[in-house]
C-alpha cells in the first residue's frame, strides 16, 4: 500500500510505502524526532551534526553527510524510503538531493507550538501516526509545566547570543524568543521583525539586559566563563548582566537553543526555569 505525500518546499510528490522502513536524516532535529517516537530501527543514516538526544545516535548507523553535503553512493547503498531535511539553510541542498532520492524538507519552526508540531510531523510524513500522537501529548504534557501561567507578570530582560562563527541572535520569528516569553522572559531582540541577525552592541547597551545566555558554537569546548564574559566586556561594555554577573552559558558541547527537535523541550525548558532563581 503506498501514500502520496506532497512536500511544499520541493514543489514535489513523494510516493511512499504505508510506513517507510528506511530513512535517512540530514537535519538534528529530525533525527531527535524519530528517536523519540521509538522508531530508531528505522533510521539507518544520519548526518555528522546529529548528536540529540544522544551520541548513541550514531552506533549503528551511516554518517550521509552535514548540512549541504551528502555521500551520493552512501544514499544509493542505504535505498532510503526518504530522506529529510530542513528549509532554511538547508532548501537549496535539499532541492539539489530531490533530483535523486524522495526528500521531505520540514520547516523552521518559529514558535515553541511550531517546535513540536514539526517533530509530529516527521512521524505523520513517515506513516507511524500513533507514534506522532504518542509524542505530541508528551510534549505538551511536559512543556505545560514550565509555560507561565500568568502572561502580563513582569520579565526577565535577556540577551541571548550563539555562536555560530560570529555572534548570532534572534527575533521575532523564532522559537528561541516565543519560548523565552513562555517562561517569563523578555529577548531584548524579541520584537525586531526576523528570525535571527547579527547583534547591534549600542542596541544592547541601550537595552540593558538582566541577564546573557551565551551558547558557544558547537564541539567547542572553550567553555571558560571568565573568558566567555571578558569576550563579551569588550564589545558590550559594562552593561548591567556584566557588572552582576549574570552570564550563563548553555551546558553541553552540542548545540542547545539552536536545536529544535524533542530534546528542546525536555532540556531547555527545565535549564530555563532554573534559570530564573539566578536573577
Amino acid at each position: 500500500m503506498s501514500r502520496k505525500i506532497f512536500c511544499q518546499a520541493t514543489g514535489k510528490w513523494l510516493e511512499l510505502q504505508d510506513r517507510c522502513q528506511r530513512v535517512v536524516s540530514f537535519s538534528p532535529s529530525v533525527s531527535d524526532s524519530i528517536i523519540s517516537m521509538g522508531l530508531g530501527d528505522i533510521l539507518k543514516g544520519i548526518s555528522v551534526y546529529c548528536v540529540h538526544p544522544d551520541e548513541r545516535i550514531r552506533q549503528g548507523r551511516f554518517i550521509v553527510g552535514s548540512y549541504s553535503s551528502y555521500k551520493k553512493e552512501l544514499l544509493y547503498k542505504i535505498n532510503p524510503d526518504i530522506i529529510f531535511t530542513t528549509t532554511g539553510y538547508q532548501l537549496e541542498f535539499a532541492r539539489d538531493i530531490s533530483n535523486y532520492f524522495p526528500v521531505y524538507a520540514v520547516r523552521l519552526p518559529i514558535t515553541l507550538s511550531d517546535l513540536i508540531a514539526t517533530c509530529v510531523e516527521v512521524g505523520l510524513v513517515c506513516g507511524y501516526n500513533q507514534n506522532a500522537s504518542e509524542l505530541q501529548r508528551d510534549l505538551f504534557s511536559f512543556a505545560s509545566q514550565y509555560i507561565l501561567k500568568e502572561g502580563r507578570a513582569k520579565k526577565v530582560k535577556v540577551y541571548v547570543e550563539i555562536d555560530l562563527g560570529g555572534p548570532v541572535t534572534f527575533g521575532a520569528y523564532s522559537y528561541i524568543t516565543d519560548t523565552l516569553n513562555m517562561l517569563g522572559f523578555e529577548n531584548i531582540f524579541g520584537n525586531h521583525p526576523c528570525e535571527w541577525m547579527k547583534p547591534d552592541p549600542d542596541f544592547i547597551k541601550q537595552n540593558e539586559p538582566d541577564l546573557i545566555l551565551y551558547e558557544p558554537k558547537m564541539f567547542s569546548r572553550s567553555r571558560d566563563l571568565e573568558k566567555i564574559t571578558k569576550s563579551l566586556f569588550e564589545r558590550l561594555g559594562d552593561i548591567k548582566a556584566l557588572k552582576t554577573g549574570k552570564v550563563f552559558i548553555t551546558p553541553g558541547i552540542y548545540d542547545f537553543l539552536a536545536h529544535h527537535g524533542p530534546s528542546f523541550v525536555y532540556r531547555v525548558l527545565p535549564f530555563l526555569a532554573d534559570l530564573k532563581n539566578y536573577v
